[in-house]
C-alpha cells in the first residue's frame, strides 16, 4: 500500500513543480511608452519601429508566433478629423476580402478613454493605398479606435491569425483594459 501511494506521489510531485516555479517568474516586463499624450504599457517583446511614414505615431513589430511566416505588426496613428467606428469600419473591412471574412466588434472604458475594438478574420489583401503583392490568407486585425478628451487613436494590429491572437490580450493590456470587461458593440446607424 506504501509503495503504491509512494509510486502515484513521486510522478505527480514532479509535474507540480514546474508549475509551482512558473508561478512565481514575473509576467512579460513591460515598459511605458509615450505617444502623444497617451501612455502604453508594452511588453518588451514588441519591438519599437522608426515610423514609415508621417501619418504614424508610432509603430511595432510583433513576435511571430510559431510557425507563422509573415510579420505582424502594429501601427498608432492619430489624424484630425480621422471619425469614428462609423466612418473607419468601411475601410478597416476592405483590407479584407470579402470570401470568408468574419468580424466581431466590442468596446470598453479604459482610464485614457473609450474604445472599440473590431477584430476582423480572413483574408488580408491591405490597406486601399498598399495593398499586399500577395494576399494573407488565414489573416486577423484587431483594428481599435480609443477617444480620449483631447483625441482619437487608431491602433491596427494585423498579422496572420495565430501571431494576432497570441497578442490580443497584450494589446489590451498595453491600454490598461481586458477582454472580459467589454461589451458588444452595435453601430450607431
Amino acid at each position: 500500500m506504501i509503495r503504491s501511494t509512494f509510486r502515484l506521489l513521486v510522478p505527480t510531485a514532479l509535474l507540480l513543480v514546474p508549475c509551482l516555479l512558473a508561478a512565481d517568474e514575473p509576467a512579460d516586463k513591460t515598459a511605458d511608452v509615450k505617444v502623444k499624450d497617451i501612455t502604453l504599457k508594452v511588453p518588451s517583446t514588441w519591438k519599437q519601429e522608426e515610423p514609415s511614414n508621417k501619418l504614424r505615431l508610432a509603430q511595432f513589430a510583433i513576435p511571430k508566433a510559431e510557425g507563422d511566416k509573415e510579420a505582424t505588426s502594429l501601427v498608432i496613428s492619430s489624424f484630425p478629423g480621422g471619425g469614428g467606428v462609423d466612418q473607419n469600419l468601411p475601410r478597416w473591412v476592405g483590407e479584407f476580402s470579402p470570401d470568408g471574412r468574419s468580424m466581431k466588434m466590442t468596446s470598453g472604458k479604459s482610464k485614457q478613454g473609450e474604445y472599440v475594438v473590431v477584430d476582423l478574420k480572413g483574408t488580408h489583401i491591405g490597406t486601399s493605398f498598399a495593398r499586399r503583392p500577395e494576399p494573407l490568407p488565414g489573416a486577423r486585425m484587431l483594428a481599435v479606435l480609443l477617444k480620449t478628451d483631447d483625441d482619437s487613436y487608431y491602433f491596427t494590429l494585423v498579422g496572420p491569425e495565430k501571431s494576432v491572437a497570441a497578442q490580443a490580450e497584450a494589446l489590451r493590456g498595453a491600454l490598461g483594459v481586458s477582454s472580459k470587461d467589454e461589451k458588444e458593440y452595435k453601430l450607431e446607424k
